[in-house]
């Protein structure tokens, strides 16, 4: 059992009681929602009779069904019009904020977050989507809910939930040039497996994380989930503080002074307990890329693929991935042919993921064959990029430029792979289906492999183009 680490210190402060089953119920410090997990838990919290409890810690955006290109309202797509509508109906009925198409606040619920300065260390955090993990980067413990959780944290502002063992992944050492954050995390999947987090939270820590700027690492606990870990964080530190300072909803005067005295206390003591500690030299990573159908079956852009029964995890899903992806064993993975380059989502859509891409494809042109595009998280990444000049780079590259939303993460919206098409995607999954297409294939990769695939028109090793 751990002991004195962040979780179990920011645990006891949400923990309303303990429940005779051994679940918790938390309060739930900030709640963040969307258009698609929202809508039926709104409505069960109408059939009952019930209020939000607290609507002021609630706020709302859209984000999934969003089309990347108009938004002219009503919205092509029916049924995207509905969800839509149905959010700002039931945010305007119940007193929450929502960040709407036209505020220049919307974008990826996991984006603007952070940027507006709503997410900070020490807080319980629940959304009903499962990259909720990402917020945990501030030193908050935040987990994705389902749809009947996202009803009980409306109606309570609590929820019930098991407290997780605590994993410490200690990841020392300088990333060589080439190899980012999310080269760490996909790193830490294939290792670990996607099923070796179940019953765990994840704390990142050591040097490389220490090192990290907070865009990164909000990367790597974005992508907890996909190692089956419950929640995943950082402890703050400096580079946390610097970050939130001056943003929206950050603590002003006073008010910032005692906050950041507040949260210095709350990370993990230097004699904390761990349930497991598991060390990484980061010096002998690489680049990575999937050759699969799930996260973990990933590999460093030098090795070939493996066969099922090297492969590790389970050697049928190995299989069913070979023949999806139209791999054999022992092929290299640089050189594969891409279809489609997506750089977008809520795990690589900031702006310093559309600044290193950006660096790869100046003055260069897409490859012919190549559909191409960038998708910032938010409005706000999006009116930076402008800012600096980054979309007319990319334009003149051949990708197209994007409004903020999800796109081609997933199939929710018009962005979607065409039949057997082959994506080099900075998003967070690979599985059959995922980018819209039950035969389409992702291959997931840092925005700089995305970049350097583009313009390449195959998988390259993004360190021979630096």
């Amino acid at each position: 059992m751990s002991d004195g680490t962040l979780l179990d210190k920011v645990w006891k402060m949400h923990e309303v009681r303990r429940l005779p089953d051994g679940n918790s119920q938390l309060f739930i410090g900030l709640h963040l929602i969307h258009e698609v997990t929202s809508p039926q838990a709104f409505q069960m919290v109408r059939e009952k009779g019930l209020k939000v409890a607290y609507p002021k810690l609630t706020f709302a955006t859209a984000d999934h069904i969003v089309p990347t290109d108009e938004t002219t309202r009503p919205l092509s797509d029916p049924l995207a019009e509905a969800m839509l509508s149905a959010l700002e109906k039931n945010c305007r009925e119940f007193g929450i904020e929502l960040y709407s198409l036209g505020s220049g606040r919307q974008g990826i619920v996991h984006v603007i977050g952070p940027e507006l300065g709503l997410t900070q260390p020490g807080m319980s955090i629940a959304c009903g989507d499962s990259h909720t993990s990402t917020h945990g980067a501030f030193g908050s413990i935040a987990f994705g809910i389902g749809t009947s959780q996202v009803r009980d944290v409306l109606a309570s502002q609590c929820m019930f939930i098991q407290k997780p063992k605590l994993r410490r992944i200690e990841v020392n050492g300088k990333l060589p040039k080439g190899v980012y954050s999310k080269d760490v995390i996909l790193e830490i999947i294939r290792m670990l497996g996607v099923n070796g987090g179940i019953g765990f939270a994840y704390e990142y820590a050591g040097s490389a994380f220490d090192a990290m700027t907070m865009e990164e690492r909000m990367s790597v606990c974005n992508m907890s989930i996909e190692g089956g870990a419950r929640a995943g964080y950082v402890n703050p530190d400096q580079t946390t503080f610097d970050y939130i300072n001056g943003r929206p909803f950050a603590p002003k005067g006073g008010a910032w002074e005692n906050a950041v005295k507040f949260w210095k206390t709350i990370a993990s003591d230097k004699n904390a307990k761990y349930d497991d500690i598991v060390k990484i030299n980061a010096s002998e990573l690489e680049p990575m890329v999937t050759w699969g159908i799930n996260p973990g079956q990933a590999m460093k852009v030098s090795e070939k693929i493996p066969s099922p029964k090297s492969a590790g995890g389970d050697e049928k899903t190995a299989e069913q991935a070979l023949k999806h992806m139209g791999f054999e064993a022992g092929q290299a993975i640089e050189g594969t042919k891409i279809d489609v380059a997506f750089i977008g989502s809520c795990t690589n859509s900031r702006i310093s993921d559309l600044r290193e891409a950006a660096k790869i494809v100046k003055g260069k042109k897409v490859a012919s064959h190549v559909r191409a595009m960038v998708v910032p998280g938010s409005q706000m990444v999006k009116a930076q990029a402008e800012k600096e000049g980054l979309d007319k780079i990319f334009e003149a590259a051949g990708f197209q430029w994007r409004g903020a939303g999800c796109s081609m993460c997933l199939g929710m919206n018009p962005d979607k792979l065409k039949g057997r098409e082959i994506c080099a995607s900075s998003s967070n999954r690979n599985f059959i289906g995922r980018q819209g297409s039950p035969e389409g294939r992702t291959l997931l990769m840092s925005p700089a492999m995305v970049a350097a695939a583009a313009v390449n028109g195959k998988v390259v090793d993004v360190r021979d183009v630096l």
